[in-house]
């Protein structure tokens, strides 16, 4: 199904399972998809209601050309327009990266829309070591060069990069192929505007002491920006506890899917 927000923007969306069930709803990051977590709807859906949706100004949403369009809290209220339109009770959501981001300002303007929250290789604040610098560079040679100059210059930085990635990179067929897809299916305003927002969006730990409700905290061992956020998250939400998933970087979904999704389903099982 295409959502139209109420800002007129298009979301593409796909919804799988009992719609009696209760809902799932799983957000990617920056430069992701809805199908970051396709391998796994199928095993989700046996009891949830589970919705992936691309942000705007990625994978098959609309795209806008103005700055102004594209902002967390905007981001936000999209995901409330999704788990509204599917009318997804007993909330289950995941956020990923941005996604946590996303999901983090989602919950915290009205904590009790959710049953069970899990936080996947985020953080509470702009992560650690931001560069506004460099996102800036990064910045101008997007507007100059256009996403393939950018791409360049990500593969040389590498700043998410780990062995687990490379390796399934290079071991899961039609991967590569993928990346490359989210990669050139994003835009290039969002990327400029939201970077630049992660980089230096406030610190809503303690704000995350309000959550009461089972959370799970999931992050790759490799994933050493967001191991030490991921577990100040998890030591914060009353309750919650934490897995590290081993030989797993940024987006253990791929990098180590048996364990991710025992992990998940684990606790999901528990609610």
């Amino acid at each position: 199904m295409r959502l139209t927000t109420d800002d007129g923007v298009g979301l593409a969306t796909v919804a799988t399972g009992d719609p009696e069930a209760p809902g799932l709803l799983l957000i990617h990051g920056i430069g992701g998809a809805k199908e970051d977590f396709a391998h796994h709807v199928d095993a989700l859906a046996a009891r949830h209601r589970v919705v992936t949706f691309d942000h705007r100004g990625h994978g098959e949403s609309d795209k806008p050309d103005d700055p102004r369009a594209y902002s967390l809290d905007r981001m936000a209220v999209d995901t409330a327009c999704v788990a509204g339109a599917y009318e997804l009770h007993d909330l289950r959501i995941l956020g990923h990266s941005m996604g946590g981001m996303v999901m983090r300002r989602f919950l915290l303007a009205d904590p009790s829309r959710a049953r069970a929250v899990v936080f996947m290789d985020t953080s509470a604040g702009a992560p650690p070591g931001s560069d506004t610098e460099l996102v800036m560079a990064a910045s101008e040679v997007v507007r100059t060069g256009g996403l393939a100059a950018l791409k360049q210059l990500s593969d040389e930085l590498d700043l998410l990069g780990s062995e687990s990635y490379q390796r399934v990179l290079v071991e899961r067929p039609g991967f590569a192929e993928y990346a490359e897809y989210k990669w050139h299916a994003q835009s290039p305003v969002m990327w400029t505007t939201l970077m630049h927002e992660i980089v230096t969006q406030p610190d809503q730990l303690a704000d995350l002491a309000v959550l009461a409700v089972p959370t799970l905290g999931i992050v790759g061992d490799q994933d050493t920006m967001f191991l030490k956020p991921m577990d100040d998250i998890v030591r914060t939400v009353p309750g919650a506890r934490l897995v590290v998933l081993p030989d797993a970087g940024h987006s253990p979904q791929f990098e180590n899917s048996d364990a991710w999704i025992a992990a998940v389903q684990d606790f999901l099982s528990s609610l």
